[in-house]
């Protein structure tokens, strides 16, 4: 038991030590950014065509991780592999391209020939790495000199903290150009349709019925005439409106039910709920959820700045998306 207990100890410890120490490099990094950050992220705001981002080994699985994050937040970006440069990839890069090399040492021996390409047709190229003095940092246009921190581990050889501030790195370069871009929840749902990280980045009026769906009435019209015009268009609902096509009322099934008695004797305006809660378009559409769980109802009227009837959004239409 004591020697479990003391295993436990030294396995917490372990785990604190290490993100202790890649925290404190990454904090460091962040008091003193790489000195030509900014001159990067105007490269790649310039850039025509994409970012191509390469490195080996783990350095390259964070050249992949850094080319999704750019890709998903609005800047075209691949990732190609160096080994994979040599034997013909290099054709997927063009001079209307910025290269992002990413090496620790800055010496990996096979970026040479990405290397070469880049300086041959006069592709801006973008080096990551902690050896400023470096082939790679030579080579390049801009460079993106990490601190010179310990690796995480105990023998001080395992890619750790070096990667960590890479893909930090990388994460503050897709930001920085993110907020340069004016890239917002609209267009993050236009990269990401799928899952319900897309469902509640979805606006109401993507998910709506449009208005010429939905049964409209006036507020003399009968409740003979209403009731067909619920029926045909199948929602269990009508919206009432005034002459000039602005909303003034909903009849629902259940205000149907509590005015059933002498119910044909009556008009649209007698029977509707004068004050239905409304969402306008460009809502959320997990907002529009919440208020649907607030009022406890299964449909809400969508309705423009005049207060006129858009589109309807029901319940089944939210579920079927993810957002429930």
């Amino acid at each position: 038991m004591q020697e479990t207990r003391l295993k436990r100890e030294a396995v917490l410890a372990a785990g604190q030590r290490v993100l202790r120490t890649e925290g404190e490099a990454v904090l460091k990094m962040a008091d003193a950014l790489p000195e030509d950050f900014f001159a990067a992220v105007e490269a790649m705001l310039a850039c025509r065509g994409r970012v191509i981002l390469s490195g080996i080994g783990k350095s390259g699985h964070v050249a992949r991780k850094i080319a999704a994050t750019l890709a998903s937040t609005g800047t075209p970006a691949q990732f190609v592999h160096p080994a994979e440069a040599s034997h013909g990839d290099l054709g997927m890069v063009t001079n209307a391209d910025v290269c992002i090399l990413i090496s620790n040492s800055g010496e990996t021996a096979e970026l040479g020939d990405m290397i070469q390409h880049a300086r041959r047709f006069s592709i801006p190229l973008i080096g990551i790495s902690k050896n400023p003095d470096s082939t790679l940092m030579r080579a390049a246009n801009l460079r993106l000199t990490l601190p010179n921190e310990p690796e995480a581990c105990t023998i001080g050889m395992a890619p750790t903290t070096s990667t960590t501030l890479t893909l930090a790195l990388g994460d503050a370069l897709s930001v920085a150009l993110m907020e340069q871009r004016g890239f917002l929840h609209e267009h993050f749902r236009v990269f990401h349709p799928g899952g319900k990280l897309g469902a509640r980045l979805a606006q109401v009026h993507q998910l709506m019925h449009e208005a010429d769906e939905l049964p409209l009435v006036g507020r003399s019209t009968p409740m003979q005439e209403v009731l067909l015009a619920m029926t045909g268009k199948g929602f269990g609902l009508a919206c009432v409106v005034d002459g000039e096509g602005r909303l003034t009322g909903v009849i629902s099934d259940g205000d149907i039910r509590r005015n059933i008695d002498g119910l044909m004797a009556k008009t649209a305006g007698d029977v509707a709920t004068r004050t239905p809660k409304t969402v306008p378009p460009e809502m959320l559409a997990a907002e529009a959820l919440a208020v649907m769980n607030d009022r406890k109802v299964t449909a809400l009227v969508v309705v423009d700045a005049d207060g006129r009837p858009v589109g309807l959004l029901r319940l089944h239409v939210l579920l079927k998306a993810g957002l429930a």
